[in-house]
């Protein structure tokens, strides 16, 4: 029988395979325009926010090898970043300015961080870290997407890959800080009483 491998202070593996997760934003702006369009009005902005953000929830679950539950977090994604982006894109008028896109990142990640944080799993400390990250992490991701020369004009629903793989990182850093990963059940995992049958 193999015993649990020991949380590591900073396990490269897991992070490594997290910010590799970027790769679903992507994918996330695709479906998001593909079903609503360019994010230029609250329907296109909220519809689009939320099928991008259910794109994103699955790959982070994905990527978090077992430590967010895919029931929680997909949903508390989808619908947080649809009302998410629906606050920000109508905060900046549809701007696509760089201050435009980074106040709408921050106005994103504030009401996605809360959403996301009550999906983490019980237990979880410091959980509110994770909301009070998103602003900043979701601007930093509109401003380096802008910066990088991106055709950010077009009203995406999400940054692109520059942006993705920087709030990757970076979000994979406090995720092992808050979820340290240990090989075995998922955290929020119940054990089956004894006797019980599987």
């Amino acid at each position: 029988m193999t015993s649990p491998r020991p949380s590591r202070l900073f396990d490269l593996r897991t992070w490594l395979l997290w910010t590799a997760g970027f790769l679903a934003f992507p994918l996330a702006g695709l479906a998001g325009t593909a079903v609503a369009g360019r994010a230029d009005d609250p329907i296109a902005a909220l519809l689009g926010g939320a099928v991008a953000g259910l794109v994103i929830g699955v790959g982070q679950t994905l990527a978090s090898l077992g430590r967010l539950d895919i029931r929680r977090w997909v949903p508390a994604t989808g619908i947080g970043m649809g009302l998410g982006l629906l606050l920000g894109a109508v905060t900046v008028g549809y701007g696509t300015s760089l201050a435009d896109l980074a106040l709408m990142g921050a106005l994103t990640g504030l009401v996605l961080g809360p959403a996301q944080a009550l999906a983490l799993p019980r237990g979880t400390r410091s959980r509110w870290a994770w909301a009070a990250a998103m602003p900043a992490l979701w601007a930093l991701g509109w401003t380096v997407t802008t910066l990088g020369g991106i055709s950010v004009e077009d009203q995406f629903t999400v940054f692109g890959a520059y942006g993705a793989v920087t709030f990757s990182a970076l979000s994979g850093l406090l995720l092992h800080a808050l979820l340290p990963y240990r090989a075995g059940p998922s955290p929020d995992a119940t054990p089956t009483p004894a006797g019980a049958s599987a």
